[in-house]
């Protein structure tokens, strides 16, 4: 279930975003034990993963080809559909061109 979401520059690493919304609400993470965050790839670094152990959160997240199997990583697919549902439902509300508001028509 999505307990956070945020709208962020695409230029900055969303590690770097996720760590910022982490810090703004620090009881998000401490009042949910064993807090298990969904990621892709990109969400890679050994340094990330100590901030969210020390957080008490774990990553999951596919391995790639030069590692092995990360715990849990089976479970990821069945995950995904839900996951990419909640995020085009988010997306779809912020569509300016598709907004459901009434327009005025234009005089031609």
């Amino acid at each position: 279930m999505p307990i956070l979401w945020a709208l962020a520059n695409p230029k900055l690493d969303e590690r770097d975003v996720l760590q910022a919304m982490l810090d703004v609400d620090e009881d998000l993470v401490a009042g949910r034990p064993g807090l298990l965050l969904n990621s892709d790839k990109g969400f890679a670094s050994k340094e990330f993963e100590n901030d969210l152990a020390m957080r008490g959160t774990a990553l999951l997240r596919p391995s790639f080809k030069r590692e092995k199997k990360r715990p849990g990583e089976g479970s990821l697919k069945s995950v995904r559909q839900l996951t990419e549902s909640v995020n085009d439902t988010l997306k779809g509300q912020l569509h300016l061109e598709q907004h459901g508001g009434r327009t005025h028509e234009s005089a031609s």
